[in-house]
């Protein structure tokens, strides 16, 4: 015997389930109105009338999608109309219910509101009539149907809402992750580079060797830069391919950081204290990018040319501290872009705190507080850079 897989069983959906449902409703409202024609299936003029309404009704159902409210008031309209010529309690109503409910899960409820409150009505106006065909409990159980069916089309519409918005949301941070990532990235290697490449100019003449110095300084930037830059963006296509060989930015790493600032000029002193366990991987990348952001505006800001930085290592926290003394309060256009901007955001993002404002005795001072569970997955050394709460 063949065998017959379940799991390529699939109800149809979008404009087939329409077509289907339209043709098992026409179906059955045929079988019912069969049994108006009589033995010698003699068709009168209600029963012709009957039929076509029928039709009319279920072929309109499909077309809802490019005319929702129009489809929705024909067939609303259309299956009273039904109801008045034919004796037989078929299942036409099927096919208004149908269109109330898409219209409810589109948002466009008061449109739906207003049709179901019309079949109310009419099927009100019908027991008042005295037709005998409905009652009050029949137009009782259709207004729970109705309210029922209007209901669970806005709830589905509330879902559908709220998960573009969770989306919408999603692809904002995600955006703002990847800024704040090229930012650090680009923005420090090129601040160097720019500060080398004034003192080479500077000092062309007059002292070709340090000149020199300055442009040799110049290159290993940009090819770490570009390092970097390939690595992050490399993370950021998310392809299938090897992962990154080189390691990703954390603490570990910092002593590239004081190299790259020494070139530009600057002497960073390293501070270190606290239990020295590993760090989640977004803390970790959150510290780092902290710091290189911190000297990367002590070079590009301020005259200074020593800096302190000072790391403390928690049992739930981590701690940091980036001094220099540089003119602090007197410095021009410090705050101007958007660094500090990204370090607090990256603050934030895990909890914690960021401060950057001129210190007491002059300079000016980052201060950083990342705190984090103790229960977390330790990671040795260095930390993946594409942990979104990290960036």
């Amino acid at each position: 015997m063949p065998h017959l897989d379940a799991t390529r069983l699939r109800l149809p959906t979008g404009p087939r389930a329409d077509m289907a449902l339209a043709g098992v409703v026409l179906v059955l409202a045929g079988v019912a109105e069969g049994q108006r024609l009589g033995s010698n299936w003699d068709a009168t003029t209600s029963v012709i009338g009957s039929w076509l309404l029928a039709v009319a009704v279920c072929a309109a159902l499909p077309l809802r999608r490019r005319h929702p409210v129009a489809v929705g008031w024909f067939t609303v309209i259309g299956t009273g109309v039904y109801y008045l010529l034919s004796t037989v309690d078929g299942p036409l109503v099927v096919i208004p219910i149908a269109a109330l409910y898409a219209l409810a899960a589109q948002g466009r409820t008061q449109a739906s509101v207003a049709m179901a409150a019309v079949m109310v009505i009419g099927v009100g106006a019908g027991v008042l009539v005295g037709t005998g065909d409905v009652n009050g409990t029949a137009v009782f159980m259709l207004t729970g149907w109705l309210v029922a069916v209007v209901a669970l089309g806005a709830m589905r519409h509330g879902r559908v809402a709220y998960a573009e918005e969770e989306a919408r949301l999603r692809a904002t941070q995600e955006r703002l992750r990847i800024a704040r990532e090229l930012h650090d990235v680009i923005g420090h290697n090129m601040s160097m580079i720019h500060v080398q490449a004034s003192s080479a100019l500077h000092r062309l003449r007059k002292d070709p060797t340090q000149a020199q110095e300055a442009l040799t300084a110049i290159k290993q930037g940009s090819k770490e830069g570009l390092q970097e830059l390939r690595a992050t963006l490399g993370v950021l296509r998310q392809v299938d391919d090897e992962a990154p060989t080189a390691p990703s930015p954390g603490l570990s790493r910092i002593d590239e950081l004081v190299s790259s600032a020494a070139r530009a000029g600057l002497d960073v002193r390293i501070e270190q204290s606290g239990t020295h366990s590993p760090l989640p991987a977004s803390v970790d990348l959150a510290a780092y990018r902290i710091v290189q952001e911190s000297l990367t505006n002590a070079v590009k800001h301020s005259d200074a040319r020593h800096v302190i930085v000072r790391i403390h290592h928690g049992d739930r926290e981590v701690t940091l501290s980036v001094q220099d003394d540089g003119p602090g309060a007197t410095r021009s256009g410090y705050g101007g872009g958007s660094g500090i901007a990204g370090m607090t955001e990256r603050a934030r993002a895990l909890g914690g705190t960021l401060s950057a404002e001129p210190g007491r005795a002059g300079g000016f001072i980052v201060r950083g507080q990342l705190p984090f569970s103790d229960h977390h997955e330790p990671i040795g050394g260095a930390v993946d850079d594409q942990d979104p709460a990290g960036g």
